[in-house]
């Protein structure tokens, strides 16, 4: 189980989160929700370190992992932000570098570390960009490309922020059925997801941020059914059931 216990934080002396709290299940995946500006992804870097939290407590399984070294905080929590350079690399080199927590001095790669990378890029279907340097790639194949990175952190904890960007639609479903599997391996999976449909129809339950607080966390039915999803995006949210599960749309008021 993962705890955010009353998180404060932001940056340069503004405060951007108020008092967060929240869980999130080992074996689900848990969808971030909100309008922007209202937190999310200050959420999920607080939750790994990379912003200092101001109070309060991150704990997995009873553990608060703000309390330890940012390399073993790395080793229990991987995060992929939503947008990043792009370095002259290969793919292969990229997908490696999510192994640098666990390497010790001097820095060099195990066997271990390599085919945990080459076992990622092969589950993405991106073992034969691995050679290939990032930049002459698509965007598409570069969001691939750093999801692998994040996947060979091989972590207890997975942090995306926007994971879908720059993924046409087929990639899209493809990524967020690989989300699914990932949960049911038994990691918990936070994701910042800005397509609402795509959120409800993925995730086990849901965290609905507004200005900095959690106006509601649960599952999609229990916000659905809240109206607070309508409140808080201020559109209407339809849902019709088809092929077993409920899809949802949205529309003006």
């Amino acid at each position: 189980m993962l705890e955010v216990k009353n998180l404060r934080g932001g940056y340069s002396g503004r405060e951007v989160l108020h008092g967060v709290s929240l869980e999130a299940r080992a074996g689900e995946i848990t969808a971030i929700l909100g309008p922007n500006g209202c937190g999310k992804s200050t959420l999920l870097k607080s939750l790994c370190g990379i912003v200092p939290a101001a109070s309060g407590q991150v704990l997995l399984d009873g553990q608060d992992l703000l309390a330890l070294p940012q390399k073993q905080i790395a080793q229990k929590a991987a995060y992929l932000a939503q947008s990043r350079q792009v370095p002259d690399i290969t793919v292969g080199r990229l997908v490696l570098h999510g192994r640098f927590p666990y390497l010790s001095y001097p820095r060099r790669y195990r066997e271990e570390d390599r085919r945990i990378a080459r076992d990622v890029m092969e589950e993405l279907d991106i073992l034969d960009l691995a050679e290939t340097p990032l930049p002459r790639l698509s965007g598409g194949q570069q969001q691939k490309a750093y999801i692998a990175m994040a996947l060979a952190q091989d972590t207890d904890v997975i942090l995306l922020d926007e994971p879908t960007t720059y993924l046409d639609v087929s990639y899209q479903l493809q990524f967020l059925r690989q989300a699914r599997e990932l949960s049911g391996s038994g990691k918990h999976v936070l994701m910042v997801v800005h397509d609402l449909s795509h959120a409800l129809e993925t995730a086990d339950r849901a965290v609905l941020m507004r200005d900095g607080t959690v106006a509601i966390q649960g599952t999609p039915e229990e916000e659905y059914a809240s109206g607070a999803l309508e409140d808080v995006f201020g559109v209407r949210v339809v849902r019709v059931q088809a092929g077993g599960q409920w899809h949802y749309f949205t529309m003006e008021k």
